[in-house]
This record gives C-alpha cells, structure tokens and sequence, in this order.
C-alpha cells in the first residue's frame, strides 16, 4: 500500500495537490475571510511605523483621556498616548507571543506524539503517563504562578517588555492536545505497508519517521497549529490583563486592558478597542482553523476520483 500523498496524488490525477487544496478551501467562506482578516492584521501590526506617525510610549498629559477623532482615530489613554498606535505595537508583542508558543508546543507535542506512536510499547506508556499529567496541571494557576515568579527575579530583559518567557511557559504547557492527536495518527500509519517496506528496507527510524510518516500527519499539525495559535494569544492577554505577563509601559493587547477597569463608564475606547482586536483575531484564526481542517482531510483527497 501506498502512503497517503501518493493515493492522493493517484486519485487527482493532474490536479495538483496545491490546486486541489485551494479549490476545497475557497468553497469555506468564513475560512477566507478568517484568512483576509488575518492577513490584514499581520500586516498592519509589521507596518506600524507607517500607519502612525505617533510613538507609543510617549505621554501627553494634556491630551488624557481623548475620544476618537480624526487625530487619534482610537483616542488616547490615561497617560495621553495614542490608542491606535499602542494597539499596532501591542499586536505585534501579542502576536509574537502567540506564534512562538504555538511554534513551542507544536514542536514538543508532535515529537512526543511521533515517538509515543511508533514505538508503542513502554515509550508510549511512559511519554502518555507523562502527558495525562501536564493535562492535569491547572493551566491558569500555573502561568500566574510563573509569572509571579517570573516579576520576582526582576530580569532586566522582562522589565524590558521581553516576551519569550511568557511564550515558553504558554507553549510548554499547551502541547498535550497536539501529541494525542500525532499519536493517534501514528498508530495507525506505522502498521501501513509503506512503512513496513521502510524498514525492510534497512531505513532508520529517525528516517521513516521524518520521510514517510511525519508528511502524512502534517494535516492534522497544521490545523492543530492554527488553533494552538488562538489559544496562545487569549493566554498571553489574560495573563497580561492579571498583571503577570508583558509588563507595562510595554503594550499588549491584553496589559492594554488591565487599567481600563475603572475607566469603562468615562472613557469605554480604552477597553473596546484592545478587546475587539483580540476578538477579530481569535474567531478568524479559528475560521481559518476550520476551513485548513476541511480542506486537509484525508477522507475528501483519498475519495476523490
């Protein structure tokens, strides 16, 4: 029997593997447009120096509290800084936070779930043991509690506004789902004839593993990474709006939040526009989930004919 791209390459005949994907992509609508928003805010957030000409740290006490208006299109804060501008700087350091945890735990949870799966036997018993009880930690308790530990040591680089602690304990805690599902897939394609003729073949494991059964599990990663994504952020802006993540002057979306709590009733631009940023972001990376998810599915490629 043959690996799955190569049925899949069978069955399309000279449709391209590509082309095929992007004609069952297309067809989900909230998934372009999760894509399109997506986009547009990746890119809006790298090119913040042009779309501002204000600097996000700079105070300006004489323009607190400022409604939006066609020289601060979000109004400005409690210190008279520009919400538009820290909403752009703050996307990036969130955004940031979430792609390198979701890179974090994508990278520990497929490689447990690789090895667990292939080996099977007392690997696997010990590596999922292992992974029931980080499913077990109380993810909440913990990133405070590390973020409290993390304000104790008083690290330049975190007063700083350094986010890669943040995002290493975000991702160290977030691989469980990602491994049970790499498992799972693994199990069932190491007993595949292609992978017994893999190793008939005198092939190493590390090979087999990298060559014919890691491309064959990369749909379910790639929808996996996405969703990841979205968790990671909603994370670091919880953790952020506790006071335990990315300190402050440094923004964030979700530090952005934490002062705005007795500020709803006299000025609401400060609350509603960091929140609705992360809501745009969060429900199109999850559209985009949804459609990556359709259009990767081995049952819609294998069955075409």
């Amino acid at each position: 029997m043959s690996s799955i791209a190569e049925i899949t390459q069978h069955n399309l005949g000279e449709e391209s593997l590509l082309r095929f994907f992007w004609r069952r992509f297309r067809k989900h609508q909230m998934a372009l447009f999760g894509a399109v928003i997506s986009l547009i805010i990746v890119l809006m957030v790298i090119f913040a120096p042009l779309l501002t000409t204000y600097d996000p740290f700079k105070q300006d006490l004489r323009a607190r509290f400022q409604p939006p208006s066609i020289s601060h299109w979000m109004g400005t804060d409690d210190l008279g800084r520009d919400m538009w501008t820290r909403v752009l700087y703050g996307g990036r350091i969130s955004l940031s936070v979430g792609l390198l945890s979701m890179a974090i735990s994508i990278f520990v949870g497929s490689l447990i779930g690789l090895v667990s799966g292939y080996y099977g036997g007392w690997t696997d018993s010990i590596l999922m043991r292992i992974t029931e009880i980080f499913m077990t930690i109380p993810r909440l308790f913990v990133l405070i509690a590390m973020g409290m530990f993390l304000r104790t040591l008083d690290l330049p680089n975190l007063q700083a506004g350094s986010f890669a602690p943040i995002a290493f304990i975000i991702g160290i805690l977030s691989w469980t789902g990602t491994a049970r599902l790499v498992r799972a897939s693994t199990l069932e394609l190491r007993e595949r004839e292609f992978v017994q003729a893999s190793r008939a073949l005198g092939a190493s494991d590390s090979r087999t593993l990298l060559q014919h059964i890691l491309p064959n599990v990369a749909s379910p990663i790639i929808v996996s990474s996405t969703l990841g994504l979205a968790g990671a952020i909603i994370s670091e802006s919880g953790l952020s709006y506790l006071g335990f993540g990315v300190q402050l002057p440094t923004p964030t979306w979700g530090n952005m939040l934490s002062n705005t709590q007795n500020q709803m009733t006299t000025a609401p631009w400060t609350a509603i526009f960091p929140g609705l940023m992360i809501f745009i972001i969060v429900i199109a990376i999850n559209y985009l989930g949804d459609g990556l998810r359709d259009a990767l599915d081995p049952r819609h490629i294998v069955g075409k004919k």
